[in-house]
Formats: C-alpha cells, structure tokens, sequence
C-alpha cells in the first residue's frame, strides 16, 4: 500500500463522517440557483456525465443537486434483458465482486471477508435462507445513473434498516477497511420471489446524503438505531422486474444476495466487469413451482 493509500485509510477514521455527510447532504438539497448549476455543471465535467440519455438535459432544468444526481432516463434507455428466468443487473455500475456465500461469509477483497448475518442486521435466522448462496456487490461510480431497479420481480417481505460509519467505498477501502460493507451504514430489503428470498441491501457511504425508496421515501430514522420494519400484510407491495425500488442521494454500492442453488451468474461476469441497469446478469436454476 502506498503512502498516498495509507493516509486515504487514516483520514478515513479521523474525519467526523456523519457531519461531513449532513453538511455535503444539505449543499446537494439547496436551491439557490447559482450555487446548484455551478455544482452540478462541475460534476458533469468532472466525471464525464453523459448526459445526453438524461431525459433533463440542463443543470436549470433541476430543482438541486440530489434532483439531478438521481436524474431519470429517457424511456428506453435501459431496456430489460428478455427471457424465462433471467436476472438482470439492478443499477449501473461495476462489479466489486461476486460468487458463493461461503460459511456464512462474503468475499470482500483480497484478504478482507465480512460475515453475511452482519450484513443483513444480526438475525442468523433472517440470514440462514442465504447461506451457500450466491452474492454480487455492485459499485456505483459518480457518473452512473444511480436508480436501483429490480432484478427480479419481488413481494416485500422485510426492510431493516442498519446505523454504522460512512466510510469511503472505493477499492482502496475495499482492500484495507476490514467488514466494510457490514460496518456501513446500510437499507436491507427482503423480498420474497419465484426464485426463492433475495436480499438487496443498499450501502451508505461517506458524503451519501441518504437512501430512498419507493414505498417510503427519504430513509431517516429519528435515531441512529437498528429498525426492522415487517411489510408481510394483507396489502403486499410486489415491485416487477426492472421497477425501481430506491435510490441513492449520492453514490454507494448495492450487494445482491440470493438462496441456494437459485441462480447461475452469467459466464464472464466477474470483477471489474461494467454494468448497465436491466442487462442480463444471471439465470435462475429453480423457481418456487418446482419446490
């Protein structure tokens, strides 16, 4: 690890990570006219936005910052992969990593595993459906278009939601910030599918102003605790394949999770392969029909 590395990874534990996120989470939510267009005229150059999909085009056309950063599409710009039991990649982006959930723990980097009951907020019971499993963690550049979608159609069984730090998520920290993705501040939502449960949990991150989603907007829970939230009711809220389920205030990572012998990851996808929302990345071996 180099110098330069070394002190990314210290600072990361020195800075005061919840304030500096409010305060970048209140820059991104203003209005003032001048300040919004020169930040998001900047991003744009910065980190090459394309945007040309955008169905806005113009930093005027956007309320703020976070109006823009979570911009939607022109129709047809992320078409659904078709076909009997395809999975398709929820969000753009690149895969961080991506295989088997072995003993109970996910592949973090070189040298770096983090326990899956952790990730999914403590309860080995909520996390013993995943075990021997399959996991693909999906990182979100700035530039990315930074809607999450569904990879499959799903029934919302449970939503936790996980207090934790805000560290950086890159691939340094990655490789040197042990149980990262667990340690985060993170949304898990458990969805129930022909598939088998699949879990998708959105991971916070320092500077993320905060996580949406679509059955209860703006996550801000009054205190800084863990809150499970049962949606197993009579009025069931089933999103489809390729509706979107949230959305980041800024960017992060979202870690797939998925059964025992559900699903086949597509062959050549691996780390570091490029991801665009509603492209195929798996197939399911079995469906609840077959059980």
């Amino acid at each position: 690890m180099t110098f330069q590395q070394k002190a990314f990874i210290a600072l990361q534990y020195l800075l005061p990570q919840h304030l500096l996120s409010r305060l970048v989470g209140w820059l991104a939510a203003s209005e003032i006219r001048w300040l919004k267009n020169s930040f998001i005229n900047f991003f744009i150059d910065q980190y090459e936005v394309n945007m040309a999909e955008a169905r806005r085009k113009s930093a005027d056309e956007f309320r703020c910052f976070n109006d823009f950063f979570t911009r939607e599409l022109e129709d047809g710009a992320r078409p659904l992969a078709s076909g009997d039991g395809v999975v398709v990649s929820p969000a753009d982006g690149a895969v961080s990593q991506l295989g088997e959930i072995r003993n109970g723990r996910i592949f973090q980097a070189k040298g770096q595993d983090y326990s899956l009951t952790e990730l999914l907020g403590g309860d080995s019971k909520r996390a013993e459906a995943f075990m021997g499993g399959e996991f693909a963690t999906i990182y979100l550049s700035p530039k990315d278009y930074h809607r999450v979608h569904m990879p499959v159609t799903g029934t919302l069984r449970e939503v936790i939601y996980v207090p934790g730090d805000l560290f950086s998520v890159n691939k340094t920290t990655a490789e040197n910030v042990p149980r990262l993705f667990a340690r985060n501040e993170r949304l898990v939502a458990i969805f129930d599918t022909e598939h088998g449960p699949m879990a998708m949990v959105l991971v916070g991150a320092m500077i993320v102003a905060a996580i949406e989603t679509v059955w209860a907007g703006l996550i801000t829970p009054p205190k800084r605790e863990l809150k499970v939230t049962d949606f197993s009711n009579p009025q069931p809220i089933t999103l489809q394949q390729g509706e979107e389920m949230g959305r980041f205030l800024l960017g992060s990572t979202v870690v797939l999770c998925f059964g025992k012998d559900t699903i086949r990851w597509q062959e050549g996808l691996q780390a570091d392969s490029p991801l665009r929302m509603g492209e195929a990345v798996a197939m399911a071996t079995r469906t609840e029909a077959e059980d």
